[in-house]
């Protein structure tokens, strides 16, 4: 066999196919996180209309501050596959 034909044979088997999850993020954390960072995207993007560096300063802090809010929900359980969201048959 040839190194071409080998290395295509290998790659067919590590791609992923359509029925593998591919893990969206669905979960609290990840919504929390998103939203609070938009938030933070808006009132940037409206400081830098108005020139003004507090308020996007303000903003980019509000963007660090929903990466640190989505990484402590995900590590309380409110993350893809976490203990508070296991259904516990109530």
């Amino acid at each position: 066999m040839s190194k071409t034909t080998v290395s295509a044979n290998q790659a067919t088997s590590t791609m992923a196919s359509h029925a593998d999850a591919i893990g969206h993020g669905n979960s609290p954390a990840a919504w929390t996180c998103v939203i609070v960072m938009l938030v933070g995207a808006l009132i940037s993007s409206i400081a830098f209309v108005i020139a003004s560096t507090p308020i996007f300063i303000g903003g980019v802090v509000v963007m660090v501050a929903g990466l640190i809010v989505g990484w402590a929900m995900r590590k309380a359980g409110y993350g893809v596959g976490g203990s508070k969201l296991q259904n516990n048959g109530h």
